[in-house]
């Protein structure tokens, strides 16, 4: 990987509002069918490595290291396009998921308990 595949464009970055981590929260939107997929967090090198890539790429948290969406488990993502929201701290990724998109084995990590639903 060249280094400028691992570092973000300067205009890209300058946009960016990172939390106190120096991270932005990544939502992964399916092509075709609009189902929000899931959420994860990136660092600028998870960020310009998606966008030098078009494969999914994250920042784990909890194991302070980038993870690949389908690397271990075959279910990759494969990024159509990637935007920033107005206020800069939010991306969205276009996605044509391969296989469940949630650890847990379901197609979107919102398939689990319906706070509020349609009247």
């Amino acid at each position: 990987m060249s280094a400028s595949a691992t570092s973000l464009d300067p205009a890209i970055a300058a946009r960016l509002k990172r939390n106190a981590d120096g991270l932005i929260a990544a939502i992964a939107q399916e092509e075709g069918t609009g189902d929000v997929l899931m959420m994860a967090w990136m660092n600028d090198q998870a960020l310009a490595l998606t966008l030098a890539t078009r494969r999914g790429t994250y920042y784990s948290r909890s194991r302070h290291s980038l993870w690949v969406k389908g690397e271990t488990s075959g279910h990759t993502q494969g990024v159509v396009d990637v935007r920033l929201d107005c206020d800069g701290d939010t991306v969205l990724l276009t996605v044509r998921q391969s296989g469940p998109a949630c650890h847990t084995g379901t197609h979107t990590c919102f398939d689990g308990d319906l706070l509020l639903g349609r009247d």
